[in-house]
């Protein structure tokens, strides 16, 4: 092990149950869930701190929307963070590239430490009082049709359940679609001058090294560190960056969809997400709908009239967060 996990917290683990706590971690994005420890990572370095899960109060996801979040225009992207509060009430912010990966990490820590919460002091309250709101909108008599069509949408996102990881890689899938296909491309040109000069910068600063020159090192430096900056931006065309592969990406997503879900499935594979179900759902307990084509029609014209300048709920805004690059995508057709 190259380097060594600095402990966070009140406890720490012997050095040999450290190294083998952390070689058998499961990776997500540049954190890991151990046996023992969780371990996160600084601003440049994956698992370069570890907290062992007896103190740890908290885990859960903060989000920073770009501008453009919610339009149909441009991008559609989020700051994903991990926040994890000690026992202590300190806390450790990391930062990930992808809010899936944030999402995943939060479910498997679920999975493996049920004990630790996955939602802040705030959040676990707004959300109480939001639950209670909404059931006190749903209507008291539904009619026959309406409890039939609840009981199929319940059936569907039971299923959806069953495989989650289908849906999350769908609304995944989505959100680099679009963050690729409609990214600025002169944001692309010029990230790869500044790693063309980046490397330039580095091979003239080794050939200085080699002759003997006094700034050759900053050179080098200057160049390594440019390079590392663009590549990590994610903004360079890659392999895993580009339109044909996102495109790829994404018709995997939804064959996958297809090939798991029945064929009566009540809405498209393409949207196949039990959030797109649950909101259905609510629109038929609410009264807004009987039918699941009705319910669809309401959820879709739900999920239009909310854009950057609409306040939701938090639970509102996962909600959106997970499904509505999806529909964009697919232009609510």
């Amino acid at each position: 092990m190259i380097f060594i996990p600095r402990a966070l917290g009140n406890h720490t683990l012997d050095h040999d149950d450290l190294v083998e706590d952390k070689k058998k971690c499961l990776r997500v994005g540049p954190c890991g869930l151990g046996k023992k420890a969780m371990y996160l990572n600084s601003f440049y370095i994956d698992r370069r701190f570890y907290i062992p899960y007896i103190d740890i109060q908290r885990a859960f996801k903060r989000v920073a929307m770009s501008k453009g979040g919610y339009t149909g225009k441009g991008m559609f992207s989020s700051i994903p963070y991990l926040v994890i509060q000690y026992n202590n009430g300190a806390e450790k912010q990391c930062n990930f590239k992808f809010e899936d990966e944030v999402d995943t990490f939060l479910q498997r820590l679920h999975m493996r430490q049920p004990q630790i919460k996955l939602h802040s002091k705030e959040v676990e309250e707004k959300l109480r009082i939001e639950e209670l709101k909404e059931q006190s909108k749903y209507i008291k008599n539904l009619t026959p049709v309406a409890k039939e069509s609840i009981k199929t949408l319940d059936h569907a996102k039971k299923q959806l359940e069953g495989n989650i990881a289908l849906s999350y890689r769908l609304s995944a899938a989505a959100k680099h679609k679009r963050a690729v296909d409609f990214g600025n491309p002169s944001y692309k040109i010029l990230a790869i001058l500044i790693f063309v000069a980046a490397i330039l910068s580095a091979l003239f600063g080794l050939y200085q090294l080699m002759i003997g020159s006094r700034l050759a090192v900053y050179f080098l430096l200057f160049g390594i560190a440019f390079m590392l900056l663009i590549m990590a931006s994610n903004v360079l065309p890659t392999g895993r960056n580009n339109k044909a592969y996102v495109q790829r990406e994404w018709d995997d997503a939804v064959k996958q969809l297809e090939d798991y879900i029945d064929d009566d499935f009540p809405i498209p594979a393409r949207y196949a997400h039990p959030v797109t179900l649950e909101r259905m759902i609510r629109a038929i307990k609410m009264g807004k709908a009987n039918t699941i084509d009705e319910a669809f029609s309401v959820m879709k014209e739900d999920l239009k009239a909310l854009n950057k300048d609409v306040e939701v709920s938090q639970k509102e805004y996962d909600e959106v967060v997970e499904i509505k690059p999806i529909f964009l995508l697919c232009d609510y057709k």
